[in-house]
């Protein structure tokens, strides 16, 4: 066995004995200070509360500052000391925490202080969303004497990957099937990374990503240091965690089954037929951005185009939408052009929009943790929000399945459809909503 290279393994995060059957071990902030296994900076980060206090270069110090980035979260101000230290780390925490820039510090780091012709670190991800904010929010941060980033997705055009990859490029952010592809294609060459990062790697394995994620991993360097972030961190993860982890510290914030106590939960039950006159009563009543969740593609399809013609600005997001109309629907949203975002699941995770005041489930998810990531979007950074359930007395059991294992209740409330307390909503030209233009002497009513 490679000694740089150890099996270790995951034990449930609330516990504090990370043995595994042979003896070897995980090791949490507190046991690596308790035990001196860490030097001054990780001592030291117990007690900072701003990004000013880490030790990072001055460009990147400038960088954050302009950025308004300022006061660490609990995950940053835990996680990135260690990461800077070489060590690697399994960071579990709520959404909306920051964990984002807890991984792409210690990069900025290494780039900027281990320059080469290779590719040095690789970020994967489960989503091509998640994916371009992730490049998003490196590009604002790099100085133009780091390198680019290479996004490697699927659903767009892979020219300007594939020249991007072969101008020399140090950092990839990928998702795994696109990332396997040009592996395969011999357009990447992964021999020489040093820093791996597996962002939401239960939302990957959920979403059949575990064979290729294997494949890719097999090329990297055994001596290499690697970051686990995610929201939630399931025994399914254990075995990949373990294979490819070396005495990583374990940084468990908060409980990541439980929405953010900062979002009021409520939920609406309501016959099939008043369904969406109880969506649109919330949505009358709300002044803020609202994400609204279907379980189905098609129904959000329909229920963006349904409020489009009663007035609403509405977006939509799901898996049959062109890449280029994703990203114009979530970026006309976080900008604010549009009120209302429709989607499927596969919004529920990594959206970064601080200004979504209301989620609304109008369908049930399927499973308990999809209403943690989809509850997720708002509440975020410390704001307060709001989630709404919509359901039926069929699915009554199902709500209470999903309270029953996330230990919370939801508060019960009736949805007030008088027209007499529905606020005035002037709507003009409701048919133009229809991709009607109006012509001369036409009257729309």
């Amino acid at each position: 066995m490679d000694p740089h290279h150890l099996r270790i393994s995951c034990p449930p995060f609330g516990s504090s004995a990370n043995f595994n059957a042979s003896g070897m071990r995980t090791l949490t902030v507190e046991q690596h200070q308790s035990e001196n296994l860490t030097t001054p900076l990780q001592k030291e980060n117990h007690r900072m509360t701003t990004f000013t206090e880490l030790p990072l270069s001055a460009a990147l110090q400038q960088k954050l500052a302009a950025a308004q980035f300022i006061t660490l979260t609990p995950i940053q101000a835990r996680g990135i000391a260690p990461a800077l230290e070489g060590k690697d780390v399994i960071g579990t925490a709520q959404t909306g925490t920051g964990k984002t820039l807890a991984f792409l510090i210690p990069i900025l780091e290494m780039l900027r202080r281990e320059p080469s012709q290779h590719i040095t670190a690789l970020v994967l991800l489960p989503t091509r969303e998640l994916a371009m904010q992730v490049h998003e929010q490196y590009e604002q941060l790099r100085d133009k004497k780091m390198p680019r980033a290479a996004l490697v997705i699927g659903g767009v055009s892979e020219k300007a990957q594939i020249q991007s990859l072969r101008s020399g490029c140090e950092f990839i952010i990928a998702t795994p099937g696109r990332l396997q592809d040009f592996i395969t294609r011999k357009f990447a060459d992964l021999r020489h990374v040093k820093i791996l990062v597996l962002d939401e790697a239960d939302r990957m394995l959920d979403m059949g990503f575990l064979p290729a994620i294997r494949r890719i991993l097999q090329i990297l360097p055994k001596r290499r240091q690697t970051l686990c972030y995610s929201a939630t961190m399931e025994q399914s993860v254990a075995t990949l965690v373990n294979d490819y982890t070396h005495e990583p510290v374990r940084i468990a914030l908060g409980s990541v089954l439980k929405p953010a106590e900062s979002v009021k939960l409520e939920a609406y039950e309501c016959r099939p037929s008043e369904k969406l006159d109880a969506l649109r009563q919330l949505l009358y009543a709300e002044k803020g951005q609202t994400l609204i969740f279907t379980r189905t593609k098609r129904g959000a399809q329909r229920l963006a185009q349904e409020l489009e013609r009663d007035g609403f600005s509405a977006a939509m997001i799901h898996g049959d939408r062109t890449q280029s109309q994703r990203n114009g629907a979530l970026s006309g949203f976080q900008e604010g052009r549009y009120q209302v975002l429709v989607a499927t699941d596969i919004a529920s995770r990594g959206l970064h929009c601080d200004d979504v005041a209301h989620v609304i489930n109008y369908d049930l998810p399927k499973m308990a943790e999809d209403f943690i990531h989809r509850v997720g979007r708002t509440g975020r950074a410390g704001l307060e929000g709001r989630a709404s359930t919509l359901f039926t007395a069929a699915e009554n059991i199902s709500l209470r399945d999903i309270e029953r294992t996330l230990k919370l209740r939801i508060e019960r409330k009736q949805v007030n459809a008088s027209a007499n307390d529905q606020p005035k909503r002037f709507v003009q030209n409701t048919l133009a909503s229809r991709t009607l233009v109006k012509l001369p002497g036409e009257i729309f009513v």
